[in-house]
């Protein structure tokens, strides 16, 4: 029955199953929960959430490391829970959405429901909200922008801090968890929900302009450009709306849930998509230019590295789409599942995986170089 469901539905109970360990693991049965934090890049550096609840920070030039102390929480059991000191009150903190690097400061979220602003020269912690207790775990990452710092919560809010002191500003309400990551664009925040909702909110006060509705939740961060918002959903299509008002401007459907942050490049969008495929859609209508078949679910974000897309598929395949010819060229293997997103800083992509290793693959010879191990000693 099984294989007669045919590709989508295999990936479905892949992500199923990450559901469910992101939502159960902790330390039931000696699971661990590592976090899948992507890498963030600025002026060299750097910065990435690592399996131990720490801030990692990587000078590229010399590849020496710094690390945070180590997040903790007191609540025991839940995601971030380190086996060895479940319920001790010890616990190590999954980080799961990547760094916000603004000014001075770097933003994470934990899965212990609090959002950390530490110093980049000396990773001394700025500030924590909330200051006392905790908020339901955070998934996806903090976006900065107008001096404010926002996230969504699993409790199913949209919170505005001050970026410099955490004292929250504003929040709003949706029907059900957030998991993904916000998108500033101006003075609207994008955001999307497990109601099945994409919402537009303003950057001032988080009051709504307008919700888009689908069959599906939304965990991809929107992608916004020249008035219109690119985002896929679990209802397995991918959409094009107005960022004004919201009105559909086009929707093409895949072959499974869309997780992965889509890619514009000219006038072309690349999706990624969890049927193991890449599409490769005009985005002015949706009309689909091609596609390609990467083999293994794509929940990791690409990037753009001179003219290639970079993706990496689940299994920890690397493949580059070349955007004059469409081709698709495998890069690498890197041999350990990927899921959080990829960065790049100059030819060199980067690629944290779940057994603290940070990857390094030279998108333009394919060569992989010397990885760098983000366990502190």
């Amino acid at each position: 029955m099984l294989l007669k469901r045919g590709k989508w539905y295999i990936g479905l109970l892949v992500v199923m199953l990450t559901a469910i360990v992101v939502t159960v693991s902790g330390c039931i049965s000696g699971l661990q929960a590592i976090g899948w934090s992507g890498g963030t890049v600025a002026g060299g550096t750097l910065y990435v959430g690592s399996a131990e609840g720490r801030l990692v920070v990587v000078n590229l030039a010399n590849e020496g490391r710094r690390w945070s102390e180590a997040i903790r929480s007191s609540q025991p059991g839940g995601l971030g829970c380190v086996p060895t000191t479940c319920g001790t009150g010890t616990a190590g903190v999954a980080i799961y959405g990547s760094p916000a690097v603004a000014g001075d400061l770097v933003y994470i979220g934990g899965y212990n429901g609090k959002v950390y602003a530490f110093t980049s020269d000396n990773l001394s912690t700025r500030w924590v909200y909330p200051r006392e207790g905790y908020l339901q775990p955070i998934v996806g990452g903090v976006v900065v922008g107008g001096g404010r710092a926002y996230f969504g919560d699993s409790d199913g809010r949209v919170y505005a801090l001050d970026a410099a002191t955490g004292d929250k500003q504003s929040e709003f309400k949706t029907n059900d968890k957030i998991w993904g990551t916000p998108t500033f664009a101006g003075d609207t925040l994008f955001i999307g929900s497990f109601d099945k909702k994409l919402y537009a909110l303003n950057t001032g006060d988080l009051s709504l302009k307008w919700s888009f509705p689908t069959e599906g939740a939304i965990i991809t961060q929107p992608l916004v450009s020249d008035g219109i918002v690119y985002f896929g959903s679990f209802d397995r299509n991918f959409y094009a709306v107005n960022a004004t008002d919201g009105s559909l401007k086009w929707q093409f459907a895949g072959g499974n849930w869309f997780w992965a942050e889509p890619v514009l490049y000219g006038d072309t969008v690349y999706a990624a998509c969890l049927d193991g495929k890449v599409y490769v859609l005009k985005s002015s209508t949706g009309e689909k230019l091609a596609e390609f078949d990467l083999g293994s679910p794509v929940s990791s974000s690409p990037v753009v590295v001179n003219d290639s897309i970079i993706f990496a598929s689940r299994k920890g395949v690397i493949y580059a789409i070349d955007t004059g010819r469409r081709l698709l060229t495998q890069l690498a293997d890197i041999g350990a599942e990927v899921n959080g997103p990829l960065c790049a800083s100059g030819d060199i992509v980067y690629l944290h995986t779940p057994n603290l290793t940070l990857h390094q693959v030279n998108a333009a010879t394919g060569a992989l170089l010397r990885s760098i191990l983000l366990k502190s000693t």
